[in-house]
């Protein structure tokens, strides 16, 4: 089988930082407890192989010890967490994705007086719950166009001080239209915030290229990775048969039947090793 393999695939700048962050803690600092406060990325794969190495994933600030080297995850966490587990522990290493730290203090400043936080993307996203912590004013969260129009519905909005922003891995063509719509209704008093990171423009943009080139579709990584799905149903929304997967074992003959050329991409933090063994299975399919 024919395979066009996206040339943006894989390891994001972000997730790039925060797995070398770790990969020097782990070095540096034999037999030290190491942890990470969430998953550092969301690819069970990676999780396991750090597993292996000794290093903890924490799910609260409550079981952080105090002689631990706690690294702070890629998607970032929220404010009073982050002053919880500083207050807790001596060594804190702060591996955010730079996308997504600007994106909090752009969030900062843009309510700072108070304004209203309108964000697109998942509630309950990790990074999610972090961007709205940065939010001075109230804020509000709504993950499609039909979202937005439900939750303004009734309401004026003509001069009212409102913040559009999204999670750094939404979609920039829907953000566009929200924008659109919103700033119809609000005129000046709307700000709209540029928080969709570039990596993720391109991994969709391509995937949409691509996906009207072949019969199938195969997008590898983690089924947690919001970027990974939306990967996979942007596929879907050209008309192509796809399929999301985490290994190249579940692949399945059977979803290729009658295609010739099939599309592979893959989410921000699906590693090299794992597309490179999807593209031999399909190829040998």
């Amino acid at each position: 089988m024919n395979v066009i393999r996206a040339s943006h695939a894989g390891f994001c700048m972000g997730v790039a930082l925060a797995l070398h962050k770790l990969d020097t803690i782990v070095a540096s600092r034999p037999g030290r407890k190491v942890a990470t406060l969430g998953e550092i990325i969301h690819n069970p794969q990676v999780l396991e192989e750090y597993a292996r190495k000794g290093v903890r994933c924490l799910h609260s600030v409550q079981e952080a010890e105090g002689d631990m080297s706690v690294l702070i995850r890629a998607h970032g966490i929220p404010r009073d967490v982050e002053i919880g587990l500083r207050e807790r522990c001596a060594s804190v290493e702060d591996a955010t994705c730079p996308r997504v730290k600007n994106a909090q203090l752009a969030i900062a400043e843009a309510t700072s007086s108070g304004r209203e936080l309108l964000l697109y993307g998942e509630a309950a996203h990790p990074e999610v719950r972090g961007l709205i912590s940065y939010a001075a004013g109230e804020s509000r969260i709504f993950s499609s166009l039909a979202e937005l129009e439900a939750l303004l519905a009734g309401e004026t909005l003509a001069g009212r001080p409102l913040v559009l922003a999204a999670q750094t891995t939404q979609d920039r063509l829907i953000f566009d239209e929200m924008h659109r719509r919103l700033a119809a209704r609000c005129g000046s008093s709307l700000t709209v915030l540029d928080t969709i990171c570039d990596a993720t423009r391109e991994r969709q943009e391509e995937a949409g290229e691509i996906a009207a080139r072949v019969q199938a579709m195969v997008v590898a990584g983690g089924k947690s990775s919001g970027n990974t799905r939306r990967l996979a149903e942007l596929a879907r929304m050209r008309g192509v048969p796809t399929v999301l997967v985490e290994t190249a074992d579940e692949l399945d003959d059977a979803d290729f039947s009658g295609a010739r050329t099939v599309g592979l991409t893959a989410g921000a933090s699906t590693p090299r090793y794992i597309i490179d063994e999807v593209e031999r299975k399909l190829r040998s399919l």
